[in-house]
């Protein structure tokens, strides 16, 4: 199996929230990993693969070096998703990955 990954790879858990498309409907979770192109996210979200999705990630002033959250608001796509492990507790929640098309940095007003 050839990789499609590009950039590297920075292993964060991050909070993220998922907003579905055109949807109201809005989820929670972590980021696996990140990178300039993409993300991997550990979410209990439904996410089929082609999917648009926005997202944002909430960096904090620890990985930043400055005082307040810097919120990164994404739009991409799913590219995978994976299922938690069969005998996975409640807790463990479904991968996706998503490749990101655009993105801008919220301001605090």
């Amino acid at each position: 199996m050839s990789e499609a990954r590009t950039g590297k790879r920075f292993p964060l858990e991050l909070p993220i929230k998922i907003h579905k498309g055109d949807t109201a409907i809005e989820s929670s979770g972590v980021t696996g990993n990140l990178s300039a192109a993409g993300v991997y996210i550990r979410a209990d979200a439904s996410l089929e693969v082609g999917s648009p999705v926005e997202f944002e990630i909430t960096l904090p002033p620890d990985v930043t070096g400055g005082k307040e959250d810097v919120v990164i608001q994404c739009r991409g796509r799913v590219v995978r998703t994976d299922e938690p492990a069969a005998g996975a507790s409640p807790a463990d929640n479904r991968g996706v990955a998503c490749v990101i098309d655009s993105y801008e940095f919220v301001r605090n007003s």
